[in-house]
């Protein structure tokens, strides 16, 4: 299936300001903290390092801003830890009179390769208006300037473009006002493995970082709310900060604007007001049922489920709508996520986010609709027993599409629907880590997902394994918050054409933090 942008010019979308009206209430408060940078550092070529590049200190930054720059000089800022939110820096004329404007020019990173390598060169199919940088204008001097545009970054490239001869410029200080929805407490993580606390530590660092007026995917890219994040961001919620009213924000927000049919949205944009983006995805829309089951079992808030079931309910209904005699038919006309993968066909892996999700409906509706159970009892018994069809007696593996692909993502997603019993569903997982497929996992987010099965089968050492194999070694790579895309053996892996664009502190990325708290790892 194409990963080609949906576009969709004459869709008809229902907006329900009741629902939209919730949301708004219930507007997170933002926490600030000012964070000042630590050092200055050149990049230098390491094969051996992330990316090909390693920082080499040149001085402390609080000395190294004393001096006065002149025009064409440039140094990097080393931050010491990845942030979210406004640069602020103030700057004065050394020598004559400033007789002509500071020409200033930002970039923002949060990786070397960001700093090392220039943004002219960028060929991916993402617009270039995501790579972070600013020029700044400056008529006045003295001034104290902070940037309109919110960054995520923790390097910042500062070059000295233009001044007139007759001065110099000096930097009182340069600072970036980092800001959260998420508060400074949080239970503390209990893990006596060191490196699994410190995976906790980049895990929580990174859903605080993607915590801001919604659950953001990414800060620095996309800077949205999309479903598939926020159903794994409310699992890492429960057990740190525990702000469940932004994720019953959340959950109102994909409610009051949704498509003419009923269809919640991939993503919401906010600003300037609510609005649902024209991308729907099968699995996504599915993920508004068990994000709001797990906000109920979370918090016990029945008004809230309650309120939002029809919506739950339509997008099994919606999903079902899909089906031939219980299966999920394969084609050209939709999109279900799945993973960050050009070769994998997502029809098995979408049969078993179906079954998973008509479960959660089940549980939801015996608080919000019992009357319905039956219908939904019934629903559940058919795709199940549809998904047996998939399975290979030959290679021990489930296959999908009509080229009967076998993928790590099949494989998965039927395990955690419950697909067989318990020794076959062992046995799957078995296979897939003795003889994995070609077609494999490229995102931390897919990842999550084989974790989640591998505890669901009792293979609870080999989870822990996997975690410190992957989180570990962004980890071991010098990552402050885990990433968008990691594949080991790929690290310029990227879906968009370069890793300029990738997004260094990703929402889907921070459940290990879930994994070892709330299994006690």
């Amino acid at each position: 299936m194409s990963q080609a942008l949906q576009q969709h010019h004459n869709l008809t979308m229902y907006r329900d300001e009741h629902l939209l009206a919730t949301a708004s209430a219930l507007m997170p408060t933002l926490y600030s903290q000012a964070i000042s940078p630590v050092s200055v550092i050149n990049t230098v070529p390491d094969s051996d390092a992330l990316h090909g590049w390693r920082a080499e200190k040149v001085a402390d930054a609080s000395a190294w801003l004393k001096q006065p720059f002149s025009p064409g000089d440039s140094f990097i800022l080393d931050f010491g830890t990845h942030g979210v939110g406004w640069l602020n820096f103030s700057c004065k004329a050394a020598g004559s009179p400033p007789d002509a404007p500071a020409h200033l020019e930002f970039i923002f990173g949060e990786t070397l390769c960001e700093m090392a390598e220039p943004f002219s060169d960028y060929q991916g199919w993402l617009s270039s208006s995501w790579l972070q940088q600013h020029h700044e204008y400056i008529d006045v001097l003295p001034a104290d300037i902070t940037l309109a545009r919110r960054y995520c970054f923790r390097y910042l490239k500062v070059r000295v473009v233009a001044l007139s001869p007759k001065y110099q410029l000096r930097f009182n200080h340069i600072t970036l006002n980092s800001v959260s929805s998420a508060p400074d407490e949080y239970p503390p993580c209990n893990a006596t493995d060191p490196q699994l606390r410190k995976i906790d530590e980049v895990a929580v660092r990174t859903l605080r970082n993607c915590m801001q007026e919604v659950f953001e995917d990414g800060p620095k890219r996309d800077r949205r709310l999309w479903l598939g994040d926020l159903r794994l961001q409310a699992l890492v919620n429960d057990v740190t900060f525990a702000n469940h009213d932004l994720v019953r924000r959340c959950l109102y927000l994909f409610a009051g604007h949704r498509r003419e049919d009923g269809m919640v949205s991939a993503n919401i944009f906010v600003r300037p007001e609510v609005m649902a983006d024209d991308t729907f995805l099968f699995d996504y829309s599915l993920f508004f049922v068990d994000t709001l089951h797990n906000y109920l079992k979370s918090t016990g808030d029945r008004t809230t489920a309650r309120e939002l079931w029809p919506i739950a309910f339509r997008q099994v209904e919606l999903a079902l709508a899909r089906c031939e005699a219980g299966l999920v038919t394969d084609s050209d006309d939709w999109w279900s996520f799945i993973d960050w993968h050009d070769q994998l066909n997502k029809q098995a892996a979408s049969q078993g986010v179906l079954i998973y999700c008509i479960d959660k409906a089940v549980r939801l509706a015996e608080v919000c609709a019992p009357e319905q159970i039956a219908f939904l009892n019934e629903k559940r018994v058919l795709v199940k027993r549809a998904a047996h069809q998939l399975w290979d007696e030959a290679s021990g593996f489930y296959v999908s599409g009509s080229a009967r692909q076998i993928s790590a993502a099949s494989q998965i997603w039927l395990v955690l629907a419950d697909v067989g019993d318990a020794e076959h569903q062992q046995q799957v997982m078995t296979n897939l880590l003795q003889s994995p497929p070609s077609i494999g996992m490229n995102t931390p987010y897919l990842r999550h997902h084989f974790i989640a099965a591998l505890l669901k089968c009792g293979l609870r050492e080999r989870a822990v394994v996997e975690i410190k194999a992957y989180w570990g070694a962004m980890v071991d790579d010098g990552a402050d918050t885990f990433w968008e895309l990691f594949d080991p053996q790929r690290p310029d892996f990227s879906p968009y054409g370069s890793k300029l664009i990738n997004s260094y502190c990703h929402a889907w990325s921070c459940t290990p933090a879930w994994f070892i708290r709330q299994f006690g790892l």
